[in-house]
């Protein structure tokens, strides 16, 4: 069963940047890749950098701790499919950004 979270209003997070946000305790980093949301789990696998800071390049962020890279629309590292992240289903209602917890 869904369970959607507001956890942004789309003007929170401009086309190309990347916002924290927590859920029940967990932090959940929401992108917007030209207009479409995507969420991963903050904490990159390789020494726990918060992705939520990263560098976005069209839907790859950069951890800006070490470098380390992940697909935000499937949360796996493209240098390393092994590597992965948690993903997380995202909608848009109205001006809200919800994600599925």
């Amino acid at each position: 069963m869904a369970n959607f979270v507001r956890v942004a209003l789309v003007s929170e997070i401009p086309a190309g940047q990347g916002k924290t946000v927590e859920v029940g305790g967990k932090a959940i980093a929401v992108f917007n890749c030209k207009g479409t949301f995507y969420a991963i789990d903050n904490t990159c696998e390789h020494e726990g950098g918060p992705l939520g800071e990263g560098e976005l390049a069209g839907t790859v962020v950069t951890c800006p701790w070490h470098g380390w890279t992940y697909d935000v629309t499937t949360g796996i590292s493209p240098d390393d499919t092994e590597c992965a992240v948690e993903r997380y289903e995202v909608k848009v209602e109205g001006d809200d950004v919800m994600v599925n917890v």
